[in-house]
């Protein structure tokens, strides 16, 4: 039986009594497709819903954050990632009154175009094919590679905050903005806590300048940052952070990367997991036949284009085990 609930048009109607003047507002979003709209869910909420419910997102659950295929079960991953950044951009985008709800469905698929070994696989099909960035790789995701190649559907606002959430360019909304430097402090932080974990780094390691600044624990780097965009932010048109805790957060950043993410701890493993992607791909190019169908007909054909799109959306342990299938003898 049909039921006219409305209860969508009173969401968004109490979206411009609640949210900013600067907030995204969801009856004013648009789609490549226009199509039927819910009864119940704002389109941004009918986003979040599509990319949570969504084969690639569910594999992020497998993919690497920074250690592959860790044995710990209490190490981030590509999905725990996703949606610790979720929760740390919904609670700036309240206390500066934005769209939660955008913020929510740009967060929890921003990086569903990573590789199988995070930035190793994006580094190695980089240099395989001259130009893969996860970032845009995303958007493919969401626009062919799902729905039997129709893709989503999404909304152009959630669509532009994933493809900005990182490289050039600047997201066209506030809440994507968040979500840009949100999933900085998101993976900053939580890859600090699980260096800690693994033993690559001590506590006293951290730059003193930092820890004066930032805090010397997770949660409390976490509260700074996010206590700082939202008092900067409050009445602008744009996402700002003071002086000193951007200079801070630099000098953390440079910090991971000189004495984590480029350690020579994780050397060998990341060696492992460029050489297997650089294999799977080689081998995927010479046997066409074994790619999925769907696969060359979503990339009209172009072999290179299908064994990307194919390669990118394995999961570390899929990308192992495949290997090992084709590659190590069985005895």
């Amino acid at each position: 039986m049909k039921m006219n609930l409305k209860i969508r048009q009173r969401t968004e109607a109490e979206e411009y009594e609640r949210l900013s003047a600067f907030a995204a507002k969801s009856d004013r979003a648009r789609r490549e497709r226009e199509e039927q709209e819910c009864e119940i869910r704002t389109k941004f909420q009918r986003d979040r819903d599509r990319i949570l419910h969504s084969k690639p997102f569910r594999r992020l659950k497998h993919k690497t954050q920074v250690y592959i295929a860790p044995r710990g079960d209490h190490y981030r991953t590509r999905m725990t990632h996703s949606l610790e950044v979720s929760q740390i951009c919904r609670t700036i985008g309240r206390g500066l009154r934005l769209n939660e709800d955008l913020i929510e469905a740009i967060a929890i698929g921003h990086d569903v175009g990573h590789t199988p070994f995070g930035h190793v696989g994006e580094e190695v099909l980089a240099r395989i094919i001259g130009h893969f960035e996860h970032n845009e790789q995303s958007i493919r995701v969401f626009k062919v590679l799902t729905g039997q190649g129709q893709g989503l559907n999404l909304t152009n606002e959630v669509l532009d905050g994933i493809l900005h959430h990182t490289g050039k360019g600047t997201p066209a909304t506030l809440e994507g903005q968040i979500v840009r430097i949100g999933d900085r402090i998101a993976y900053l932080c939580h890859d600090f806590d699980d260096a800690l974990r693994a033993g690559i780094i001590y506590p006293g390691d951290m730059p003193e300048e930092v820890r004066e600044i930032l805090g010397g624990h997770t949660s409390e780097m976490i509260t700074t940052m996010v206590t700082d965009m939202i008092a900067f932010s409050e009445g602008q048109n744009q996402i700002c952070q003071s002086k000193e805790v951007q200079s801070a957060m630099q000098r953390f950043r440079t910090f991971m990367f000189e004495k984590v993410y480029l350690a020579d701890h994780l050397s060998e493993e990341r060696s492992k997991g460029s050489l297997i992607v650089e294999i799977l791909y080689d081998y995927y190019l010479k046997h066409p036949q074994i790619l999925p169908n769907n696969y060359l007909q979503w990339a009209n054909g172009d072999l290179q284009t299908a064994v990307v799109d194919y390669i990118s959306g394995l999961t570390d342990n899929y990308a192992i085990s495949t290997f090992k299938q084709i590659f190590i003898p069985k005895g």
